[in-house]
């Protein structure tokens, strides 16, 4: 069936007739994650830290420290380090022991060759992982951050005070 057009011929309409069949992309609002990518063909030696994410595809050698973020080791992704992280997630290959905050996600084609240590961990079928895993509780982590939040500073005592309690002492000898 034919609808009637929002156009009139007087003049007395001018917006445009909705048409069903065009294409309005949707506006996302969100923002996106920052993350810094180490691409396929690159190689690094040495020791990498930030506050970004970070996903690898290349070779990364050494130390990497991204205490508050995700690090991701993709499927052309090799890595011969020792990771600390909030969360790490594996589908590359990895020697070097794994510190997280969080969770280690280590995928079908993951490869892990080091010690693990995380409040959770995901295996999935066909990922290979040779060294010790280390599971804490969430509760520990939580209880360290409340106790060093609840305890008080305690201002240092004077230097002072001894040598005059030492010269007391032989004073009265």
């Amino acid at each position: 069936m034919l609808q009637p057009s929002e156009y009139t011929y007087g003049g007395k309409s001018t917006s445009p007739a909705s048409n069903p069949n065009s294409y309005n992309p949707v506006k996302t609002t969100s923002v996106p994650i920052e993350q810094a990518t180490i691409g396929r063909t690159l190689v690094i030696k040495g020791e990498i830290s930030g506050a970004e994410a970070l996903y690898i595809d290349g070779r990364v050698e050494g130390k990497i420290s991204l205490p508050d973020h995700r690090v991701t080791i993709g499927r052309n992704g090799s890595v011969q380090a020792n990771i600390t992280a909030r969360e790490v997630v594996v589908m590359g290959k990895v020697t070097g022991n794994i510190d997280c905050t969080d969770r280690v996600d280590i995928r079908s084609e993951g490869v892990v060759h080091g010690d693990v240590s995380t409040i959770r961990i995901i295996v999935e079928d066909g990922a290979v992982l040779k060294g010790g895993i280390q599971v804490r509780s969430g509760e520990h982590k939580q209880q360290n951050q409340s106790q060093a939040q609840a305890k008080p500073v305690e201002a240092p005592k004077p230097a002072v005070a001894e040598p005059q309690k030492a010269l007391a002492a032989t004073a009265s000898a």
